[in-house]
């Protein structure tokens, strides 16, 4: 009954990660840093994920103070933000958040605030979006594990 249980959460995995690479949420460099994953290191991605969303949310918020300034006039600190998002965000497969900075940036390049604000707005959004479906992926995971009759720590 185990292994049943968890082969059914193994595809349940499968469909969500489906999904988010058939919306562009996710590349293939997602499934690279998977492999990364073994025995020695259950728990690797989800603890390169948290890494990341940790830092991430320090520079989103960077990000909107910059373009909320009244008078604001610093593009050159915001493109080094988004570089830095971007960078992160591709290694970890991001695909969609990457796309969305890249973006982001060519409004900044171009001194354009009211581009840089819808911008913003959009990957606070798909930044959110990635956070629950990638949370809810390590739920499915963890259950697996569990299912399968290998207890790790549940990461947060």
């Amino acid at each position: 009954m185990l292994g049943l249980g968890a082969d059914r959460l193994r595809a349940d995995m499968n469909r969500l990660l489906a999904f988010l690479f058939h919306q562009g949420v996710l590349d293939e460099q997602f499934l690279q840093l998977q492999q990364l994953q073994d025995e020695s290191s259950p728990n690797f991605v989800s603890e390169v994920v948290n890494i990341y969303f940790h830092e991430s949310e320090k520079l989103l918020r960077n990000l909107r103070g910059l373009v909320l300034e009244r008078e604001f006039s610093d593009y050159k600190r915001m493109g080094i933000h988004l570089n830095q998002l971007i960078g992160s965000s591709s290694s970890i497969g991001a695909k969609r958040l990457t796309n969305i900075c890249v973006a982001f940036r060519a409004a900044s390049d171009q001194n354009n605030p009211t581009a840089c604000l819808r911008a913003l707005e959009l990957l606070e959004h798909d930044y959110c979006y990635l956070k629950n479906k990638l949370h809810e992926f390590f739920q499915i995971e963890q259950q697996r594990v569990m299912a399968a009759g290998v207890r790790y720590p549940i990461q947060n």
